[in-house]
């Protein structure tokens, strides 16, 4: 993580009135975040609030048995990570990880809580975007006890897309299988199904998007859900990728 200079845009930022904007805005710092970078532990305090910059993917992950991970969920430009549900100064209870590289800001708990002791509209947009990702993380615990892996891989790989912005994911099969809890041939072989409907295609260390409608197609509900939930509770917040609508 190194500090940068230069705008940064963040969608939940952007959608701030300009005087709450204004609360903040000399408390943000810029940085670069690079792959891997770990931004709090589980059972450390969490004292900043990190929003990413477009293409920028951080995620809460689990650690379970054997030394397997899982995500919770993954956050991009249309949010905010650490602190966001809770006020802060509270043990995380899982890993805050960066899935891509890219511009982030980074916000002082203390900041934010002192900016919405002074703005009722402000505590609301927070309040707005912590039911989002509550709901998030909701959505994902019933579609991960509910629907079979292909369905699951499409939205994960929908919702990653919305927050790349563009086709081209650079993942490797080994991190999909990593991320979503599967073994790491099973998930190859959902992967060569997608990409044999020409959903999607295989490259070395990434995935292009290649027909977003028969990906949407072959996804659970759990997306459409989701996406509706950000648009009634946060309107405009939540990303879509260029030339989708």
């Amino acid at each position: 993580m190194k500090r940068l200079r230069g705008p940064v845009r963040n969608l939940l930022l952007d959608a701030l009135s300009a005087s709450d904007r204004d609360l903040v805005a000399d408390e943000l710092q810029a940085f670069t975040l690079e792959r891997g970078d770990v931004l709090f532990e589980p059972g450390q305090d969490v004292v900043n609030i990190y929003f990413p910059g477009s293409g920028t993917i951080a995620a809460l992950v689990l650690d379970l048995r054997e030394g397997a991970t899982a995500e919770a969920t993954m956050i991009g430009h249309e949010g905010a990570i650490g602190g966001v549900i809770s006020d802060g100064d509270k043990p995380a209870f899982a890993r805050g990880v960066v899935q891509m590289s890219g511009s982030a800001l980074r916000l002082a708990i203390d900041a934010l809580a002192s900016a919405q002791q002074r703005s009722a509209a402000l505590r609301d947009h927070f309040a707005r975007y912590a039911d989002c990702l509550l709901a998030e993380v909701l959505q994902s615990v019933a579609c991960n006890a509910a629907h079979d892996f292909d369905a699951r891989l499409a939205r994960w790989l929908l919702t990653l897309h919305d927050r790349i912005g563009h086709a081209e994911l650079l993942i490797t099969q080994a991190f999909i299988a990593e991320m979503l809890g599967a073994q790491r041939t099973y998930a190859t072989r959902v992967i060569g199904n997608l990409a044999g409907a020409r959903a999607i295609e295989k490259g070395r260390g990434k995935i292009i998007i290649k027909d977003r409608r028969k990906l949407e197609r072959a996804a659970c509900e759990c997306y459409a859900r989701l996406r509706e939930h950000y648009d009634r509770v946060l309107p405009g917040v939540y990303p879509r990728p260029r030339g989708v609508t």
